[in-house]
């Protein structure tokens, strides 16, 4: 059964944060607790307000499933800003934040009034904000916030278009009662992040129930007992949903 969330802030909020599993992340074999991901997100959001980030801007990020994508997705809902995951970020993006693995940091020059932003190791440039170090250094303390569930938090790049908190908590719910997630289930995101449908589905989903995101490492055996897939991707063992499916 779902719980009643109004924004995706609301999945972070402190009464949340418990020992039990949230994300896994294969590739660093590493498990994240419910405590661990209320307090990332909470610190994300506070690195992206000190670096310029506002209500309704635009955060694009590399739409690899990695956890600190899901992260910074989670900090930029607390903030009210929207989310735009993208496999093929233009290198003068004026989103006012882009946030990339380390190694595409030369890739982009950036217009002003938009900052880039690192992961997964020292970025080069002095300019560039360095995400591990920024978010361990942060307070995981976030200031109330108000925003309307009409508000966009999500961006669709290739369709042009936006997504609210309740279109997103809405599709998600829809995704969670299909494939019978409870707070044991474990959801394998094999369907890209730039698809909103992944996002609902794959990542939203598990975490309105209080389950597990599992993120694979390439096309490695994951042990999850449901799959977002794409429509094209074969199926993985157990139950699954494609994301052409999702009502988003």
């Amino acid at each position: 059964m779902t719980e009643e969330f109004t924004l995706v802030g609301d999945l972070v909020a402190r009464d949340r944060r418990s020992e039990r599993p949230a994300l896994h992340a294969a590739e660093l074999d590493r498990t994240y607790s419910y405590f661990d991901l209320c307090n990332t997100a909470c610190k994300a959001g506070n690195v992206l307000s000190h670096i310029g980030v506002r209500e309704g801007d635009r955060v694009v990020i590399d739409s690899e499933p990695r956890p600190q994508a899901v992260f910074t997705f989670l900090g930029a809902g607390l903030l009210g800003a929207v989310t735009q995951f993208d496999a093929d970020i233009d290198s003068e993006c004026d989103a006012r934040v882009v946030v990339v693995p380390v190694e595409r940091e030369p890739e982009f020059d950036l217009p002003g009034g938009s900052k880039l932003c690192a992961f997964g190791g020292d970025p080069d440039r002095p300019d560039t904000t360095h995400w591990e170090q920024e978010v361990w250094s942060e307070n995981p303390a976030f200031p109330p916030t108000f925003h309307d569930p009409a508000d966009a938090v999500l961006r669709d790049a290739g369709a042009d278009r936006t997504y609210s908190h309740a279109d997103l908590l809405e599709a998600a719910r829809e995704a969670a009662d299909a494939l019978d997630l409870d707070a044991e289930s474990r959801v394998a995101v094999r369907a890209p992040l730039s698809d909103p449908r992944t996002v609902a589905a794959g990542v939203v989903a598990p975490l309105v129930v209080g389950g597990t995101v599992a993120l694979p490492a390439g096309d490695a055996p994951l042990d999850a007992t449901a799959a977002v897939v794409a429509p094209e991707a074969e199926p993985p063992e157990g139950q699954s949903i494609a994301v052409d499916t999702v009502s988003l």
